[in-house]
Parts: C-alpha cells; sequence; structure tokens
C-alpha cells in the first residue's frame, strides 16, 4: 500500500502543491515503487520568494532501497531527480529507506532554520 504525503509547506504552512513538487512525486513513485513518500517543500524556510520551489526533503521508503548503501541510494534519488537539481531545485535532503527500517520507527527530522547562506 502506496502512502503518499505532499507535504510541501510553504511560508503560511498551507499544503498547496506546486509543479515541481509534483514532479518529484511523479518521477520517485515511478522509478522506487515506495510503501511510503514524502515530498516536504522547505523553501519557506530560507530567503526565497513566498511560494518557490528551491529546497525540498524527500522521504522515500522503497523495497529498491534492500542491500543498497546509503551512499548508492541517494546516488539514485539523485539520478532520478536530475532535470529537477538541474532546472531550479537548490538542496535536497535525502531520507531513503528500506520498509523494515521504517517500521523501526524512522522519524525524519525537522531541518535546522536557514543561517542565511554562507555560514552566517
Amino acid at each position: 500500500m502506496l502512502r503518499t504525503s505532499l507535504a510541501c509547506l510553504e511560508r503560511t504552512m498551507s499544503s498547496a502543491t506546486g509543479p515541481v513538487a509534483a514532479s518529484i512525486n511523479s518521477k520517485l513513485s515511478s522509478e522506487f515503487s515506495p510503501v511510503h513518500l514524502e515530498i516536504i517543500n522547505e523553501s519557506y524556510m530560507h530567503s526565497v520568494p513566498k511560494g518557490s520551489e528551491t529546497h525540498f526533503k524527500v522521504v522515500v521508503v522503497s523495497d529498491k532501497f534492500e542491500n543498497v548503501k546509503l551512499i548508492s541510494r541517494h546516488r539514485l534519488v539523485n539520478d532520478a531527480l536530475k532535470q529537477e537539481l538541474s532546472e531550479g531545485v537548490h538542496a535536497l535532503s535525502i531520507n531513503a529507506y528500506t520498509p523494515q527500517q521504517w517500521d523501526q520507527g524512522r522519524k525524519v527530522e525537522r531541518s535546522p532554520n536557514c543561517m542565511g547562506g554562507f555560514g552566517k
């Protein structure tokens, strides 16, 4: 059973879904057939215009990650989203788990607030 959450939060914390988030959802769903998928737009936490789709966190839980090292999981996700990463997605935080790992109570931590860039 696929559980997908497009938790695309804007500055106002709305649940609006933009075209970039929809594309990410489509590609990750197609590539990984996840049992759980979250796409979280974290752009509101950064110095970008309201409604931007530049900073994302994805949570992908898939059998396709069985016996695959973490760095390789990240490479697989990055490869699936290479178009988005080359066309405006500035940051992508990846949480890639097997169903067994996810069922062991994996929780996704909240990302830290933006420091303003360049270590400020």
